[in-house]
């Protein structure tokens, strides 16, 4: 089949959640023997990478793209304005609508594949098949960040989280397929529909059979295996920083969780990683030798290697997190929340500790510290889980069922 892809970012080097489940989607498609072409807006630090995109694809198109403070101020204004989600009106260019049109005569394209919801919108009107893939129930996202943030950013998330549930369920009413990356986020989805009325007008099915949860993949492979620093009292954590949900868990963890870890433990540290951490980040880290915030890293294995842990403290996230699937393939012992943990077949005290409180976060940590043998169990087995149910050649084969579909209905 001809396929056009359409993401918000280039999607490579797969170093962000992302960044890593389209890589492996693109790759699938392309070692399907489909022709895959892309459209994705570029930020002028991606353009190195484009040569590896284009090894694996058909054709790749480009709409260049900034943003700033500014920038993202006016479209919040035009956003209050039209009723539309913020997301969707920053990403709404004319530019990107013109491009997509282009591809689709040029290339006799037969599905458009949009790639999160704010590329969805472009995928509308093109006359071909249509897959939205969306990579999380976005509104749940913006809903537990509202319960966890300042008093009088509140107001704001709420709306954006009521515009974003509505614009999501119009969407579902007007694409032929949809997939999610959990069952959490399906159910939220079916649920949406029932309560909007529009229940029965996917795509004249029922939401159970035109919407499949595909869960995100990593590739096992390629990830390499921790090796074990012998008495190590490190605790890593990572995540893109500008992302408001990894930022507001690691600062929860910060202010806290590691006080308590301490108090018990006072030779333990903390390594941060990730692009763009906030100001505060750095500052409560200035001065001290305890904690290091490192910023964007090219490699991970020299900080993997030195952690006796990863702490994954997540509150308000949505669909799955990479980061834990890809400490599992390398061998790493993970504490993480409830919410850290939907959507990935693990169980606690097996695969991973989850505590959701500060006293039991803590506690789960002081754990591993006090335990080795236990941390190199659950390591083992969580490498186990990721091989059999996460790897890319594996999960990505329920987008088979999918474009089969797809290709029934064109």
């Amino acid at each position: 089949m001809n396929i056009l892809v359409l993401t918000q970012i280039l999607p490579y080097p797969p170093d962000a959640g992302p960044r890593v489940k389209t890589w492996h989607v693109l790759r699938y498609l392309a070692e399907s023997g489909h022709h895959v072409h892309l459209a994705t807006f570029l930020r002028p630090e991606e353009a190195p990478y484009l040569g590896r995109v284009r090894s694996i694809c058909t054709s790749v198109h480009t709409v260049p793209i900034r943003r700033s403070r500014l920038r993202d101020a006016y479209f919040f204004g035009r956003s209050l304005v039209s009723g539309r989600p913020f997301l969707i009106e920053r990403d709404d260019l004319p530019e990107m609508r013109r491009l997509v049109q282009k591809i689709v005569a040029e290339h006799a394209i037969e599905v458009v594949h949009a790639d999160q919801v704010g590329m969805a919108q472009f995928a509308l009107g093109t006359g071909a098949a249509t897959l939205f893939d969306s990579h999380n129930a976005v509104w749940m996202v913006v809903e537990r960040m509202a319960e966890n943030a300042p008093a009088l950013l509140r107001p704001f998330l709420r709306l954006e989280a009521a515009r974003m549930k509505s614009y999501a369920v119009g969407l579902l009413s007007r694409f032929d397929q949809v997939m999610t990356v959990t069952e959490n986020d399906r159910n939220a989805f079916i649920a949406a529909l029932g309560e909007s009325g529009q229940h029965t007008n996917l795509s004249g099915g029922a939401p159970a059979e035109r919407i499949t949860a595909v869960p995100i993949a990593v590739d096992s492979a390629s990830l390499p295996q921790k090796r074990h620093v012998q008495g190590s009292a490190n605790i890593l954590t990572l995540g893109t920083l500008h992302y408001p949900p990894n930022a507001d868990g690691i600062r929860w963890f910060f202010q806290q969780v590691y006080p308590l870890i301490r108090e018990e433990r006072p030779e333990v540290s903390l390594t941060i990683v990730g692009k763009h951490p906030p100001s505060d980040f750095q500052s409560v880290a200035r001065g001290r030798d305890d904690v290091q915030v490192t910023g964007y890293v090219p490699a991970l294995e020299p900080y993997m290697d030195a952690a006796a842990m990863m702490a994954v403290p997540v509150r308000a996230g949505g669909g799955m997190r990479v980061r834990i699937l890809e400490a599992f393939a390398r061998g790493i012992p993970v504490v993480t929340t409830t919410v850290g943990l939907e959507g990935i077949r693990a169980e606690h005290g097996t695969h991973v500790l989850v505590a959701d409180s500060p006293h039991a976060f803590a506690g789960c940590v002081l754990q591993l510290l006090d335990d080795p043998q236990m941390g190199r169990r659950l390591a083992e087995q969580g490498r186990r889980l990721v091989e059999e149910h996460y790897d890319w050649r594996v999960v990505l084969r329920g987008m088979d069922t999918v474009y089969g579909r797809l290709a029934r209905d064109a």
